[in-house]
């Protein structure tokens, strides 16, 4: 299912199909400026693949390497498209993460890229690191507009789940910096438009900061991981269960633990 937003000179698609809804989820594609943010999830390329006969877009930029954001590049190279993308992206996406049976259930698998990508350079916009979510995401920066794509670096102001590849102390950082860019408009890829963006990843900041605080507090009187996380974030939800613990509250304490033993 395709369902078409007009925001200004802004299109968003937000893509989603009879799984992925079942669970709630879906993700948006952007058309700005004559190219095209992000490819969608392996579940919906039919679907992708019409925006694109629709569009003609001049490219693709990429955020980063998710099944959701970067799922349908390999037909996107095939169909001879330039893409714009951090080399720790591009490189990322041709041996793609294992991902777990919920992950492949609601977006379907991606397989590896092996057509080759044609580098590209979209008009008015800059790639912009913003590490935290995963250690090649980045957000899309149109300066001259000040409209923000921040892929998945906003998501929620308090959200206590994470993978084992997230970095919240990172996330911080990302946050505050993309903030200070002031963005007049902010998108987020799953969220859509989110008003007062600078003051949402504000928000989301500050209270990562209490968190973090609060975790590392504990982590230096010495509790447990699990008496952490059900102290600080409550108990683990449906989420936990249905992911076998990928995505779960754990899984922010243990890297919370990773860094602050790195800097503790």
């Amino acid at each position: 299912m395709v369902e078409l937003e007009q925001h200004g000179d802004v299109t968003l698609a937000r893509l989603s199909n009879s799984r992925s809804r079942i669970i709630g989820y879906s993700v948006n594609v952007f058309r700005v400026r004559g190219v095209v943010i992000d490819t969608g999830f392996p579940a919906v390329e039919a679907e992708v693949g019409r925006l694109l006969d629709e569009w003609r877009p001049a490219g693709i930029v990429l955020t980063h390497q998710h099944e959701d954001h970067a799922g349908n590049l390999e037909y996107v190279a095939r169909r001879g498209l330039p893409v714009q993308a951090a080399a720790a992206t591009l490189a990322a996406v041709r041996e793609p993460e294992r991902v777990g049976l919920y992950r492949q259930f609601c977006w379907g698998r991606m397989g590896p890229v092996r057509s080759t990508t044609t580098p590209f350079q979209a008009p008015g916009l800059e790639l912009v690191y913003a590490p935290g979510h995963s250690t090649d995401h980045h957000l899309v920066w149109d300066a001259e507009r000040e409209v923000m794509f921040g892929g998945d670096l906003f998501l929620g102001v308090k959200v206590r789940v994470a993978r084992p590849m997230e970095d919240p102390r990172a996330l911080v950082v990302s946050l505050r910096r993309a903030a200070a860019l002031r963005p007049r408009v902010f998108f987020d890829s799953h969220r859509g438009l989110v008003p007062d963006g600078a003051g949402a990843l504000l928000a989301k900041a500050g209270w990562l900061d209490e968190t973090i605080a609060a975790v590392d507090r504990r982590l230096a009187e010495g509790w447990s991981d699990a008496a952490i996380s059900a102290e600080v974030l409550g108990r683990e939800d449906a989420v936990a269960l249905v992911s076998r613990g990928d995505l779960c509250k754990a899984n922010f304490v243990r890297a919370l633990r990773a860094t602050w033993k790195a800097t503790g």
